[in-house]
């Protein structure tokens, strides 16, 4: 749905990654990352933003819920996380080499 029936040139590079609920189903936190570099994640969570009630619309005649959560839209950071953890395991792992070859 998002990526063919919204029309908003800033989400078409969009996939989201996760989502969490709450238990009373009023919030409904979304997490996207960009499928390209190029495309700032900022710009399509305003794109996402904007199409909030045409989501929240369409998503309730399609699921049928008597309550369709309000959306709260983040950047998915995970895959910058690890590669973070990667790149210091990497440069301990490096060090404690230079050490035993001491």
């Amino acid at each position: 749905m998002v990526q063919v029936e919204i029309k908003d040139p800033r989400v078409r590079s969009v996939t989201i990654t996760r989502v969490d609920v709450t238990q009373d189903l009023s919030y409904a936190d979304v997490y996207v990352r960009t499928l390209t570099d190029d495309a700032p994640v900022e710009e399509a969570i305003s794109g996402l933003e904007s199409a909030e009630g045409f989501i929240r619309r369409r998503l309730g005649r399609e699921l049928h819920l008597r309550r369709i959560p309000d959306f709260r839209f983040s950047a998915d950071r995970a895959l910058e996380h690890v590669q973070r953890i990667e790149s210091l395991l990497d440069e301990a792992l490096g060090e404690q080499a230079d050490d035993a070859g001491d």
